[in-house]
């Protein structure tokens, strides 16, 4: 069985599943996944915890002995398996196999990154759900961020008002861990109704300026968060080739998707394996212009590039921002390819 993160809680109110996959690049999600799952489990006497790490020398003879034999300290026993890439090589028969063959004094929780199509269509994440249960935590996007602070403030006895909880959002830039520490801090030294200058006051700057996060701010036409991730991004010493790709694949996406009739461009995006929670994202985007002015952005990022190289003349940080702005909706167009 597949579950939402939201609807973990609930279910664990209920029989525990024998196997479980929680997966993810949010690590504060993911973790609190499993601390829910751990308390229940230990609450029904899995009181014995074996975690393994698995990289490319793992012993899965190691996993079996422990999924396979009785506990000698305990009645119950949970055995953790924390695999990064979701990869488990030929560990994945292991797994297929305790899916097919549970038993009830173990527990077996598999915590992985972020599941790629490949591997969330492979056996042995199907046997999981088959005989078990698989939870992702997606990241939280930057428009349901303010609400997500302003519920985890609420938790630690805070009131904040709106623009305080838009602004720690936007302080944060996506990035939880961050949010969850400065909620801490706030927590030590305040309790009740939070304004916006006590956060300007309180929290540091801690955004993750990233180059995804900035595909994500080009895709959404957020102009305004666009100039300051680029800032971040310059700030924190990003190379411009790098800002300069992550725009280049947005637009070639973009581009290719605007040659299409709109009833084909879901498929496109399937074929250029971009993730189905993305596609209206890139709906969205792709509407903004017109193929031929997609095409101009193109041509600007080959301009771009060349000054990058010092094969022309400008500022390759001024030429970012304009070609970003430009993805994001708000620029003046070049001559346009026919």
């Amino acid at each position: 069985m597949k579950l939402r993160l939201d609807q973990l809680a609930p279910h664990l109110k209920q029989r525990l599943a024998p196997i479980y996959l929680i997966s993810g690049d949010e690590i504060l999600l993911v973790n609190e996944a499993v601390d829910a799952l751990r308390a229940v489990a230990r609450a029904q006497g899995f009181s014995e915890r074996l975690i393994f790490t698995v990289d490319r020398s793992f012993d899965w003879g190691a996993v079996a002995d422990a999924t396979q034999t009785m506990s000698l300290f305990a009645d119950k026993r949970w055995v953790e398996l924390r695999i990064a890439e979701g990869k488990p090589g030929e560990g994945a028969k292991l797994i297929e196999q305790f899916a097919q063959q549970a038993s009830a004094d173990t527990l077996l929780v598999i915590v992985s990154g972020k599941l790629d199509k490949a591997a969330q269509n492979s056996k042995w994440v199907k046997a999981v759900e088959q005989s078990g249960v698989s939870v992702t935590c997606y990241p939280i996007s930057a428009a349901d961020l303010p609400a997500w602070v302003t519920a985890r403030m609420r938790a630690r006895g805070l009131q904040p008002n709106p623009m305080a909880a838009k602004l720690l959002a936007e302080r944060v830039e996506g990035n939880l861990l961050a949010a969850m520490q400065e909620i801490e801090k706030l927590a030590i030294t305040h309790q009740g109704a939070v304004d916006e200058k006590m956060i300007v006051d309180a929290v540091a700057e801690s955004a993750r300026y990233d180059v995804f996060g900035l595909a994500d701010a080009l895709l959404g036409g957020d102009t305004a968060r666009v100039l300051r991730m680029l800032d971040g991004l310059r700030e924190t010493g990003t190379e411009p080739p790098l800002v300069l790709w992550a725009c280049t694949r947005e637009l070639r996406i973009l581009a290719r998707c605007a040659a299409l009739p709109a009833a084909q461009r879901d498929h496109a995006l399937e074929e250029m394996h971009v993730w189905q929670s993305r596609w209206a994202l890139y709906r969205k985007a792709c509407a903004r212009h017109t193929l031929n002015e997609w095409r101009g952005l193109l041509q600007r990022a080959e301009s771009v590039d060349c000054s990058i190289k010092g094969l022309a003349a400008g500022s390759p940080w001024d030429g970012l921002i304009e070609l970003a702005l430009g993805i994001a909706g708000r620029a003046m167009f070049p001559v346009p390819l026919h």
